[in-house]
């Protein structure tokens, strides 16, 4: 696998962990009746979702093209 297929997956997690505490934070605001802070952590995860999404699907391009690239050699 690449270096660059690797950083994305390491991306990708950080995302999703970021977007996990994003989602707890709202939580907490919303329990303590802080919607305006909630609010703002619920917007929030769902971007850090698309970029972990992003990330994600480069990495699984890296492991098509390196694999495709394998099969073509092997003749299947």
């Amino acid at each position: 696998m690449s270096k660059q297929a690797v950083e994305h997956h390491h991306k990708a997690a950080e995302h999703h962990e970021h977007a996990a505490r994003h989602h707890r934070e709202a939580a907490t605001h919303h329990e303590s009746g802080n919607h305006e802070t909630a609010a703002h952590h619920a917007h929030t995860a769902p971007g850090h979702l698309n970029h972990a999404t992003h990330h994600a699907s480069e990495a699984a391009k890296q492991h098509a093209e390196h694999h495709g690239e394998k099969a073509k050699a092997a003749g299947q």
